[in-house]
């Protein structure tokens, strides 16, 4: 222990080595988004239900009811609630919680929802080695296409964790976007040790996230500590902040959380106020990334430079 090197050691190299491994690249947002709207609308939920206690090896039943929830009163109020105000969305799907609920899914998809990869079972993929990472995310692409129908273009990474061969792994799979990095507000390429890569980044960010606000574990430390109407002030500024700059504005919920009833009240609310706006273009995840890739073979002059 005494031996090894500390981080106040590294040379420069070793510092940039690490920084630079993955990194933004151009910001992509074009001058204007279809329609001509000045800002995108990407609203994500992602699908964990029972496969949080169940990566953790918790197979008693109170995690999983809580899971549970979210497939069985949730989700049908949430596709009710984008139904209402005709919004397309994007469901990341652990693989178990998609063979939990087959149906579920299904209905992602003839409802014109998006479905993207969320692992296998919400594994940690940091954890894991570089052979079983593939190995799961290729399992869960695979399941997702056959019960939907449709091949998945992107991932959200379990717990928007990223390890050393994540990257290299989302290019393999043949997915064009990710959307578990922060680098930015705005969609961007990223970039490997200094090369791009062609992969877009649909930036998420804990603010736009209803988990850190909204979270309860009886035996652990997470509790609930916002009223939910606050989260309503909060998302409101990030959108209106959007608007301003005709930029993106996405949000990631999840159903187990966001889907009671005093919460769906917040989103319900946040949706009528963006609708009130003008230029407003409500996209999947996969359409916001086509629209931002499609800028990475044009010239700098056609994207907005950070």
């Amino acid at each position: 222990m005494r031996d090894e090197v500390q981080p106040w050691q590294w040379d420069e190299a070793t510092w940039r080595g690490h920084v630079g491994r993955v990194r933004a690249g151009d910001r992509l947002v074009p001058r204007r988004w279809p329609t001509g709207a000045r800002v995108a609308v990407a609203l994500s939920f992602d699908s964990d239900h029972e496969t949080i206690p169940l990566r953790d090896g918790e197979t008693r039943p109170g995690r999983l009811s809580q899971g549970e929830y979210g497939a069985r009163a949730a989700v049908p109020r949430i596709l009710r609630l984008l139904a209402d105000f005709d919004v397309p969305a994007s469901f990341f799907v652990p693989a178990v919680s998609a063979l939990l609920h087959p149906g579920e899914v299904e209905s992602y998809v003839a409802a014109g929802h998006e479905v993207g990869v969320h692992g296998w079972i919400h594994e940690r993929n940091m954890l894991l080695a570089p052979d079983d990472e593939l190995e799961l995310a290729s399992r869960s692409l695979h399941t997702l296409e056959r019960l939907t129908g449709v091949r998945p273009v992107g991932i959200r990474t379990p717990s928007w964790d990223f390890s050393d061969a994540t990257l290299r792994i989302i290019g393999e799979l043949g997915l064009t976007y990710d959307s578990s990095l922060m680098a930015d507000d705005e969609p961007y390429e990223l970039v490997e040790n200094g090369r791009p890569t062609g992969i877009v980044e649909l930036p998420v960010e804990w603010i736009r996230d209803d988990a850190p606000y909204l979270t309860m574990e009886r035996y652990g430390a997470p509790r609930p500590y916002t009223p939910p109407r606050e989260l309503l002030t909060i998302w409101r500024d990030e959108f209106d902040a959007a608007y301003a700059e005709r930029g993106l504005f996405q949000l990631t919920l999840h159903p187990h959380v966001i889907g009671h009833r005093s919460r769906l009240v917040v989103l319900r609310e946040l949706i009528a106020h963006i609708a009130g706006h003008s230029g407003v273009w409500f996209a999947t995840h996969a359409e916001v990334a086509e629209q931002a890739r499609a800028l990475i073979t044009r010239t700098p002059a056609d994207s907005v430079s950070p």
